[in-house]
């Protein structure tokens, strides 16, 4: 796959030099960097969450690879769709598909397939390449979306997903996108906000899906979170850190209709 920006000038500027300015701008260079399992940063436009992915991957040792897990906004392709090969092309350059991070991992799963069609128009994957670029020019990516509603199965790709890292012997960056609460008031997203981040900030996948559930938690990422939560522990996390967590009303002045935004690294 030859996969072009799909929202190159929508979410983030469309020219290498103003999207270059721009992550410059979002991200924090004084930030202590640190040799991270995993970082969750969010997907919407840069003016509204740039300032919370950018702060979150700043403090992460971008490694020369990273697979990438958002969840599938277009509703096309099967529940774990990859893309085993190619070229992702975004305004700073092309970035290579890892051909052999993703032969193991489809031997690894039974859930895992190979599916073009659910990348082809998907933003959730495609805002954050470019920060992990700024940081690294010699990246490759594994990109995932996810469309399943099933927790067990959630636990047994992150499991897959440990081993195959543990396989490929080189170092691997694990990227969850998410978004959290969507459309509600800075109040209520807040407050629903800080149940989702205490689970995740107790490594809890479970308790995540549970406090989804139980407190009505527009969380668009919440697959994403939780396979990465478990790929991380089977590789050993035992903490994970805010980094920073603000609403698209702290930008736009409208706190009535607000979309949570959360930076976190997770570590061993």
């Amino acid at each position: 796959m030859y996969r072009k920006p799909a929202v190159a000038g929508q979410f983030y500027p469309k020219t290498k030099d103003q999207l270059y300015r721009s992550i410059q701008k979002y991200t924090d260079a004084g930030a202590k960097k640190e040799d991270a399992l995993a970082v969750i940063m969010p997907h919407a436009g840069y003016s509204y969450s740039g300032s919370v992915a950018g702060k979150a991957v700043s403090h992460v040792l971008v490694k020369e690879t990273a697979l990438i897990i958002g969840p599938n906004h277009t509703g096309l392709g099967v529940p774990y769709s990859i893309v085993a090969s190619g070229i992702w092309q975004t305004p700073l350059g092309e970035v290579p598909i890892n051909n052999e991070l993703a032969t193991l991992l489809l031997k690894k799963s039974e859930f895992v397939k190979e599916n073009e069609s659910a990348h082809v128009y998907e933003h959730s994957i495609e805002v954050e390449i470019p920060f992990l670029q700024f940081f690294n020019s010699k990246l490759s990516i594994l990109p995932m979306v996810i469309s399943d509603f099933n927790i067990k199965h959630y636990a047994a790709v992150g499991q897959a997903i440990a081993e195959a890292i543990i396989d490929y012997k080189k170092p691997v960056l694990i990227v969850a996108s998410t978004d959290f609460t969507h459309y509600e008031s800075q109040e209520s997203a807040k407050n629903k906000d800080e149940f989702a981040l205490n689970a995740i900030l107790q490594l809890d996948a479970e308790k995540l899906i549970h406090e989804m559930s139980e407190k009505h938690i527009t969380m668009c990422g919440f697959a994403p979170v939780a396979v990465t939560i478990f790929a991380s522990k089977h590789l050993g996390a035992t903490r994970a850190e805010l980094i920073n967590y603000q609403t698209s009303g702290d930008i736009s002045g409208d706190y009535d209709n607000v979309v949570g935004y959360a930076g976190i690294v997770i570590k061993r």
